[in-house]
């Protein structure tokens, strides 16, 4: 059994719909980068796995991506349950009544397909951790240029000490906001080219 990853019939935006291909489910989410990213059909992938582990309701399925996500992805009810449904009408999962919940099962063809499709499935999963790894090393990088919680107190001091003389300097004349930039500017040049440096009260090895 092969079933297309790439464009197919999918259920859309209309919600259930014909072909049973994991085809793409395109921009439809609208949940930023990783959202576009999953939207090739890796979502479906990604839900399968999950169900596949255990039985989840709809909420589940989303508070399970967001975690893989390191919580900078969390798909909106319109991208999970047409994908849901998608699923149980390709005979890939099974619902049950839990209360007043929907509970999702993998069937032996869902469970089938997972194994034949392994390395997409896993693919799907270790994507998804590794789009999340490269947005959180750039939101500390973010946060170390704003000066957040990661740098050493006595540099979040400096900057301050650095913003009130800038300050000052700018309320006895707003004219020179291009040269403050200029001097900021070559400050970070001469530091990013420093490298390691000898504390002043240390003698240098020669």
């Amino acid at each position: 059994m092969r079933l297309a990853m790439g464009p197919g019939h999918g259920p859309g935006r209309g919600g259930r719909g014909g072909g049973h291909g994991f085809g793409g489910h395109g921009g439809e989410d609208g949940g930023g980068r990783i959202g576009r990213f999953l939207g090739q059909g890796r979502i479906r992938f990604l839900v399968l796995r999950l169900i596949a582990d255990e039985p989840r309701h709809g909420y589940d399925i989303i508070k399970a991506i967001e975690e893989l996500s390191g919580g900078f992805y969390s798909p909106s009810p319109g991208v999970i349950y047409p994908t849901l449904a998608f699923l149980e009408d390709g005979g890939y999962v099974a619902v049950s009544a839990d209360g007043n919940k929907k509970s999702y099962a993998i069937t032996e063809t869902g469970r089938a397909y997972l194994e034949e499709e392994a390395p997409e499935a896993e693919m799907a999963v270790k994507a998804l951790k590794a789009v999340a790894e490269r947005l959180g090393a750039r939101e500390r990088k973010r946060e170390r240029a704003r000066g957040g919680d990661n740098l050493p107190r006595s540099v979040e001091a400096a900057f301050l000490n650095l913003r009130e003389v800038i300050d000052r300097r700018l309320e006895r004349d707003a004219g020179s906001a291009s040269a403050v930039v200029a001097e900021l500017l070559a400050m970070a040049e001469r530091m990013d080219g420093s490298g390691a440096t000898t504390s002043p009260d240390e003698p240098s090895e020669d």
